[in-house]
């Protein structure tokens, strides 16, 4: 069978919210030429930063997420604001929830987060020799704790599940498979 795409039979905002909107796609599959609604989170691009010290430790924070009700290991990220490139989000982002700044920011690459319904990417970044440059700018609904981890520590911190953030996980890959290759 050769796969094909679907139509697109008719679309429609259905509600806004502040971070996403719901989209609901109605299309036809080309195989049984049945139509089916697809439910659809648009949102903004998102951004992740790998910062990193000119003597080998990352700046990771620590935040609670409301979706699983706990406090994660992450790196600094966000949303892509409609002013902002990616880069220039990331170094935003960095400087917000770190107070960290780098000398220089290299595009590491950019994933899916979850195509099936969502309709973003995510851009990873890392930042090369990042220093303290001032406090973090944390918004009212942001509590982070800043925290420096050699590189070296970062495997045994997702083997043993401190670290379990999907786009986090995929952020260290490509860092560890594309930068550290070079």
């Amino acid at each position: 069978m050769t796969l094909k795409p679907w139509s697109l039979i008719s679309s429609m905002k259905n509600h806004s919210f502040r971070i996403f909107d719901l989209r609901i796609d109605r299309s036809m599959s080309p195989r049984t030429h049945e139509q089916h609604d697809f439910y659809i989170l648009e949102s903004g691009d998102w951004v992740n930063v790998i910062p990193l010290t000119s003597d080998g430790r990352v700046v990771l924070i620590r935040q609670y997420r409301h979706g699983i009700q706990q406090i994660t290991l992450e790196i600094p990220g966000g949303i892509v604001e409609n002013r902002d490139t990616p880069e220039a989000a990331a170094r935003r982002e960095l400087m917000e929830e770190t107070g960290y700044r780098e000398s220089e920011m290299i595009h590491l690459g950019t994933v899916h987060p979850n195509p099936a319904f969502l309709n973003n990417r995510c851009h990873t970044f890392l930042a090369k020799d990042v220093v303290r440059a001032g406090e973090q700018l944390q918004d009212d609904k942001e509590d982070i704790e800043v925290l420096l981890r050699p590189i070296g520590d970062i495997p045994r911190l997702i083997r043993e599940g401190l670290i379990t953030h999907s786009l986090v996980l995929a952020a260290f890959y490509r860092f560890y498979m594309e930068y550290l290759q070079e």
